[in-house]
């Protein structure tokens, strides 16, 4: 099918559009239940990021490739997971959490090819939102040398600290929406990498957002189907040497940080 084709296909007024919710169905989990082990995440302590006004924030937001070897703290990593993924509160079937998504469906998931981050091995884990928690995947720690030219073999891919890779459960979307939900999808995937860039300013990274990438590679590598469950969008993050560059700053500095 063409792009035309869906859209045109998943338009609102053509014909009623009949989804599972309608119907009865009872509605899928709003996340898979983790298989292995869980690292509990520390609690995302505003005192450990560096202050900073959304607006230089937002002045300051670029896609950033280079990185240095610095490892980032759990801490830090912590407080990226909460700012783009983070549940606020629990609500029967559901949660409200830091980023939009359509319906409060929340039908991506968080996973992470770690390189360097303190007390963590190199390897592939998956964000638990509602637990705040790391899950442990099957042992790959070649996942940082493979994931590279499964995105086209990007130098930051192998340069970053973290890789952050969001995947989609699609029916947890559909169930609601049917075939429009995938609209909504790449919508929220928007969304969670918006809030990942700004995040990342605060505690001294920088990220930059991937959509080059094989699919089939990456669904292979976090096992899943490519079809009901598959890789949306990526961004690499890592260390990055301050900024102190008043160029930086268009409008001046004095006009972007708090009184």
């Amino acid at each position: 099918m063409k792009g035309i084709e869906f859209i045109e296909a998943t338009r609102y007024g053509n014909e009623q559009i009949v989804t599972d919710e309608m119907n009865g169905v009872e509605q899928p989990d709003i996340e898979e239940e983790p298989a292995g082990d869980l690292i509990p995440l520390p609690e995302p302590d505003r005192e450990t990021v560096h202050e900073m006004d959304l607006s230089e924030a937002i002045e300051l937001r670029e896609s950033l490739r280079d990185y240095t070897d610095e490892s980032l703290t759990l801490t830090e990593l912590s407080y990226m997971l909460w700012c783009c993924a983070g549940v606020k509160w629990a609500l029967p079937g559901g949660a409200f959490r830091t980023v939009p998504s359509a319906g409060c469906c929340h039908a991506i998931d968080t996973y992470l090819a770690i390189n360097r981050v303190e007390g963590l091995k190199p390897g592939l884990y998956r964000y638990i939102a509602m637990e705040h928690s790391l899950e442990i995947l099957p042992a790959y720690p070649e996942i940082g040398e493979d994931i590279g030219p499964a995105c086209l073999d990007q130098p930051c891919v192998k340069q970053a600290a973290v890789v952050f890779v969001w995947a989609a459960d699609a029916y947890r979307m559909t169930w609601k929406y049917g075939e429009r939900g995938y609209r909504n999808l790449f919508l929220d995937a928007g969304h969670i990498c918006q809030n990942l860039y700004l995040s990342v300013l605060p505690v001294g990274c920088g990220c930059c957002a991937i959509g080059a990438f094989k699919d089939q590679s990456l669904n292979e590598m976090l096992s899943l189907d490519g079809t009901d469950r598959f890789v949306l969008y990526l961004a690499t993050v890592g260390k990055v040497k301050p900024v102190d560059d008043e160029d930086a700053f268009p409008f001046g500095r004095s006009e972007l940080t708090s009184s």
